[in-house]
């Protein structure tokens, strides 16, 4: 673990406030449980599921990275939270720029983990859609185990961590494929997001995982290097699911970012 560009503001002055962390595709916020446990007791670690996921509905929206932002930004007035540190891990990190979008003075500082500001080039975008038509055509998680599960894990946590596999093999099959088709036509039409990092006005930590092949530490580097305070932190041996396959090493990147400024 490596912290590649030094901070100018730092979080230390932050560590009162919330942790908000928004999951990956095609999962739920349980992706969160192995970060929670390595974490200190006294961080308060919020992770909401995001439309569709766990026990909230889907609703009738349109596709749209800026609705679910919107509902984070509810998700904080229910609980009376004013500014959290917001963050998430792939779509996640998508959905926290759109908050920065739509919201920033909600947040006092963003954590975009195994994500990209760029958008997407025209084959994946088409493969997004091809595979949200594949599972309402379907009606089953078969294209995310087929398709999606392989690239979600780093060589490492295939070879050496089979517990780790196993409760992602478990998320991505219980998504409901109606909820993973919104997702996947919401991340298609998402923008590019460089302008909106290079105008944050609040402290970031990037964090790529070593092996990540979705998100690379080429891309996380470009965003780390727009923004004007951000941190850069590599976990090594870890992939796209960093979160899982190294909870400890993302725990204490979140927390070491946060306590050192």
């Amino acid at each position: 673990m490596a912290s590649m560009k030094p901070q100018t503001g730092g979080y230390r002055q932050l560590m009162s406030l919330p942790i908000v962390l928004l999951h990956a595709f095609p999962v739920s916020s349980r992706m969160w449980e192995p970060v929670r446990a390595a974490l200190p007791t006294a961080i308060e670690l919020l992770t909401p599921d995001f439309r569709g996921a766990g026990d909230v509905p889907l609703d009738d929206d349109p596709p749209s990275l800026d609705v679910l932002a919107d509902d984070v930004a509810r998700f904080l007035d229910v609980r009376g939270i004013d500014r959290a540190i917001i963050g998430g891990l792939s779509m996640g990190g998508y959905t926290t720029m759109a908050f920065m979008r739509r919201h920033p003075e909600r947040a006092a500082a963003i954590v975009l983990a195994d994500t990209k500001a760029e958008l997407d080039v025209e084959t994946a975008r088409t493969n997004r859609l091809a595979m949200a038509e594949t599972l309402d055509a379907e009606g089953t998680s078969r294209v995310l185990l087929d398709d999606v599960l392989p690239t979600l894990t780093g060589e490492t946590t295939k070879r050496e961590r089979p517990a780790a596999m196993t409760f992602v093999r478990e998320m991505v099959g219980s998504a409901r494929p109606a909820s993973a088709a919104w997702w996947q036509r919401a991340m298609a039409v998402r923008p590019d997001s460089f302008d909106t990092l290079r105008g944050l006005g609040v402290p970031a930590l990037v964090i790529v995982g070593e092996e990540d092949a979705l998100a690379t530490r080429a891309q996380a580097g470009a965003m780390a290097d727009a923004i004007p305070d951000a941190q850069l932190v590599e976990l090594p041996r870890a992939g796209h699911f960093s979160a899982i396959e190294t909870p400890e090493a993302f725990a204490a990147a979140l927390v070491g970012a946060s306590a050192d400024g």
